[in-house]
């Protein structure tokens, strides 16, 4: 399935690079917006959303939602060729 992961990481000096890695390790994946990325993972929203918690803190957010085959929006032809073959 696929899941949407976007965050708000509010606290400067915040580990992005370890997070972008996590993010990666789950599966194939889309990082088309500064925030936002897709990954197709053999997980669930939870499971996602316990490997993130240990790489942000209390002053950030973020939302893991499956996503279905109704979308719309304006990306490069390369993020909707992932998207195509990926939902």
């Amino acid at each position: 399935m696929v899941y949407a992961i976007t965050y708000d990481l509010n606290k400067p000096g915040q580990d992005y690079p370890g997070l972008y890695d996590h993010i990666k390790s789950l599966g194939p994946w889309l990082h088309p917006l500064d925030s936002f990325w897709l990954v197709d993972v053999n997980a669930s929203a939870n499971e996602i959303s316990e490997g993130i918690k240990g790489r942000v803190d209390g002053s950030d957010h973020f939302l893991v939602i499956g996503v279905t085959s109704e979308y719309q929006g304006w990306l490069p032809k390369e993020a909707w060729a992932w998207i195509h073959n990926h939902i």
